[in-house]
């Protein structure tokens, strides 16, 4: 039996409301449930944007260390890594510390300060959580499963675990490494076709979309946009087989991720995909889903909203 736990972005109050709302008590040292076969599964983004980081990382790594939990690499977690990771060849981190990555990251820089102790153990923590996790059942990922580079993680990987080299590689986008992480952590993104460009919601021009890799019902290219703010921007013709076949399947086993920062009443993105994040690192509400360890389709039931 499994709780599973969207992007928490160092909202300690919401994640402690969130598990005692489920049944989970502090015992021990750690947050656990009644049940001893009860467990939580944490999709990841753990920092930033909230002002309780150490308190939610110390939250989920003792659960992770009783046993009470699974956690997985969110996108904020490879960017911490790679901030505070610095490129042996060059000595630069892998991440530049510009004024941007800098505001980005700044609720953890402050509760956890570059070059200090403490700082390289929390980093040290994420580097070990894997990029996905295959249960009975169901998956979880923190943004996208492309099945095509989970196979590729598979081969490369311990259960999804970066070793140090591929930590480093990860950060190369002339690697191939590079972009198996980023489709998995931060989500697919393909070009549009020769001609064809959008307005963000910053005003800014882009010849690239987000993609909506659950809907395997999608034909054209406004059905597969996500984050595209005016659709007849987009051109109407069919996807090309190279985005068409690389959707997941309906057949496939259930799979939760989060990363979105969705709004609105919380619904199936796909009949066996559900995005849990609902902006809970802002003003939204923490939501998550219990997995009770039947076998059967996804329900609308087993979603809980906890209020902020």
């Amino acid at each position: 039996m499994y709780d599973v736990i969207p992007d928490i972005h160092g909202q300690s109050a919401k994640l402690k409301g969130a598990l005692a709302s489920l049944g989970y008590k502090l015992r021990n040292g750690a947050w656990r449930h009644d049940n001893p076969g009860r467990q939580c599964i944490f999709l990841g983004d753990f920092i930033d944007r909230g002002l309780d980081n150490r308190e939610v990382l110390s939250i989920v790594r003792n659960m992770v260390d009783a046993g009470t939990a699974f956690a997985i690499m969110g996108n904020h977690e490879l960017n911490a890594i790679h901030f505070h990771t610095d490129n042996p060849k060059t000595g630069e981190a892998l991440r530049p510390k510009s004024e941007k990555n800098i505001r980005q990251h700044k609720a953890f820089l402050e509760e956890f300060p570059i070059g200090e102790t403490q700082t390289a153990d929390a980093i040290a923590w994420m580097r070990s959580l894997p990029l996905y996790l295959e249960l009975d059942g169901f998956r979880a990922v923190h943004a996208c499963w492309d099945e095509t580079k989970i196979e590729r993680l598979r081969g490369l990987s311990n259960l999804g675990v970066l070793s140090e080299d591929q930590i480093i590689r990860a950060a190369d986008e002339r690697d191939p490494l590079f972009n198996l992480v980023e489709t998995t952590t931060k989500g697919p993104e393909a070009p549009l076709p020769p001609g064809y460009s959008i307005k963000d919601k910053e005003g800014s021009h882009r010849t690239e979309i987000r993609l909506q890799w659950w809907n395997s019902s999608a034909k054209t290219w406004p059905d597969i946009a996500i984050s595209v703010p005016d659709l007849r921007d987009l051109p109407q013709e069919e996807l090309p087989s190279s985005i068409s076949g690389s959707v997941y399947p309906e057949i496939a086993i259930p799979v939760f991720f989060g990363h979105y920062w969705l709004d609105g009443t919380p619904a199936f993105q796909a009949p066996n995909a559900l995005c849990l994040d609902y902006s809970a690192g802002t003003v939204g509400p923490l939501v998550t889903y219990h997995m009770d360890g039947q076998p059967g389709p996804l329900s609308l039931e087993k979603i809980t909203v906890h209020e902020n």
